[in-house]
């Protein structure tokens, strides 16, 4: 009977490796990857980007061709001009606005921050965000630009893209200055943010000029986190 009641009991506690394991990697969510030879992305077509080589998720890549074909029915239309970019590709953003930018480190970091992410940091990372048609605002509040806002608003929703970076608000106090160009996909990013909350630490975000102040600024709940997200999404 003994040994009959220890066998049993190795075998409810025995855990289950497949079960444990992560659904995303830290280099993943750090952008620590060379999405070009991941086999989860795929490089997008020339007729939907004015990049060479942009890479997004093919279930991201997907839901925007469905995007973009609606789009053009009704004479609007959408160009990705920048889609996933990896750690390394944020550094030389992120170092070349260092260099540019003066005054004290603290404070040219939190002037970077206003609309750029920290290496290690970058919902583009994902390969779940893109930016579309032009990195101004004021290109999307007239003429061909406002159609263009105006249809995403409407529309974007039914497949899966919100924009994160809005105006500040009651909901959003903190975190990138207002970004109309910049959407993402919920269905994955949302998986990937709450990933990126439970895996990720400040030791992992560094190796750059002012990767010191990320902890001192809170980047990862004032930035990462930082986002809206529409009444339609809260119970996805």
């Amino acid at each position: 009977m003994k040994y009959t009641f220890l066998i049993l009991l190795s075998f409810m506690f025995t855990p289950s490796p497949v079960k444990d394991k992560p659904v995303y990697t830290k280099a993943e969510l750090i952008g620590d990857f060379n999405p070009a030879r991941h086999d989860d992305f795929e490089e997008l077509r020339s007729k939907y980007t004015t990049k060479e080589e942009a890479y997004l998720r093919e279930e991201v890549y997907d839901a925007f061709k469905d995007m973009w074909k609606d789009a053009r029915r009704d004479d609007i239309n959408l160009v990705i001009i920048s889609a996933t970019r990896n750690k390394n590709y944020q550094e030389g953003i992120w170092n070349n606005k260092w260099s540019n930018f003066g005054g004290a480190e603290e404070t040219r970091a939190e002037r970077i921050l206003q609309y750029s992410s920290m290496p290690g940091t970058s919902r583009h990372h994902w390969g779940t965000d893109f930016d579309l048609n032009n990195l101004n605002n004021s290109y999307f509040e007239s003429g061909e630009g406002l159609k263009v806002y105006q249809w995403l608003q409407a529309n974007a929703h039914k497949y899966g893209f919100f924009q994160p970076y809005t105006a500040f608000n009651a909901y959003r106090d903190a975190g990138y200055r207002e970004e109309k160009w910049h959407w993402s996909y919920y269905p994955l990013a949302s998986r990937m943010q709450r990933a990126y909350t439970h895996i990720i630490r400040y030791d992992d975000i560094r190796g750059f000029h002012g990767s010191q102040y990320a902890r001192q600024l809170d980047v990862i709940n004032n930035y990462v986190t930082g986002i809206e997200v529409p009444e339609s999404f809260l119970n996805y």
